[in-house]
């Protein structure tokens, strides 16, 4: 490669939008090469970062075989965890739909990231067609609006956990959002559920008379907040069950601090003003109950 090409591939680089941390990866790699063109190691090596370039900004949202080849490169293991594998889009003015599939890349040892990859985009593509399904009965009933937005959110992302949460909200008139979350160890490959945290199921109980007392002493404070428990001396009528407890498998995850937070759908505790609801529960709340303090800390 010559000096020109040499500075035509930097000059097209510079035009490139890339992550900071692939451009940090790629500049040094550039700079190395400027100064010994002489030497074919080094510009085989600018060569194939150039190429990683177009690879990675042309390639990662489609192929996960990819995405896995580059968390093998020194320095991007941690920048190429969570991605957009595939995206559904539909919009006819009436009818909207925004899909994204994540992919979880660096758990391919234990063969959970391709398990829970898998997982992802059965339950999507599903969502996908059972939407074309409905846009099509409501044409032909010549009814309104109907859309879905489906994404994922990073609740955590350190050296020991992964939290990733999808959620699936739902118009049609109103609005649903329902969220699920999957908390990972990356070091040990494991996915983490609510009960492998505790001894015992003693922490339904527990954590659920927490979150009650919470959702009472909020509606002491103010009046605008709704929960549907039940309260001492309530005189109103309760048209939707009240929350007592907890699922056994109550979504959940784990916050950067260490600390469990209980999730509750759009509905799920509520009228829908109030939205989706999270509880952080005080570790000194579960402390006894817990396994061990791997996961969730003091």
């Amino acid at each position: 490669m010559n000096e020109k090409k040499f500075d035509e591939l930097k000059e097209e680089y510079e035009k490139v939008a890339i992550p900071e941390e692939l451009d940090q990866v790629v500049r040094k790699a550039i700079q190395s090469g400027k100064k010994s063109r002489k030497n074919r190691q080094w510009l085989h090596r600018v060569s194939a970062v150039a190429a990683a370039i177009v690879i990675f900004v042309g390639g990662i949202n489609i192929s996960p075989t990819m995405a896995s080849v580059l968390a093998e490169v020194p320095g991007m293991k941690n920048l190429v965890q969570v991605l957009t594998f595939r995206d559904y889009q539909f919009d006819d003015g009436l009818h909207q739909a925004n899909i994204e599939v994540p992919a979880i890349t660096g758990l391919e040892e234990s063969g959970l990231g391709d398990a829970l990859n898998q997982k992802y985009l059965e339950e999507n593509q599903a969502l996908y067609e059972q939407f074309m399904i409905d846009v099509k009965e409501m044409e032909a009933l010549g009814e309104g609006h109907l859309g879905v937005d489906s994404g994922y959110m990073i609740k955590t992302d350190n050296e020991r956990l992964l939290s990733i949460g999808r959620y699936v909200v739902e118009m049609v008139g109103s609005s649903s959002t329902v969220i699920k979350y999957d908390t990972i160890d990356k070091v040990e490959q494991v996915l983490i559920t609510l009960p492998s945290l505790f001894k015992d199921d003693q922490y339904v109980a527990v954590i659920s008379d927490y979150i009650v007392d919470q959702m009472n002493q909020a509606m002491d404070k103010d009046p605008n907040m709704i929960y549907w428990v039940e309260r001492e001396g309530q005189e109103e009528v309760l048209y939707f069950e009240p929350f007592r407890q907890i699922s056994p498998e109550q979504s959940f995850f784990i916050n950067p601090d260490y600390k469990l937070v209980i999730s509750f759908d759009k509905y799920e505790v509520g009228p829908g003003v109030m939205g989706v609801q999270e509880f952080v529960i005080p570790t000194e709340v579960i402390a006894d109950l817990l396994v061990s303090n791997e996961y969730i800390k003091p």
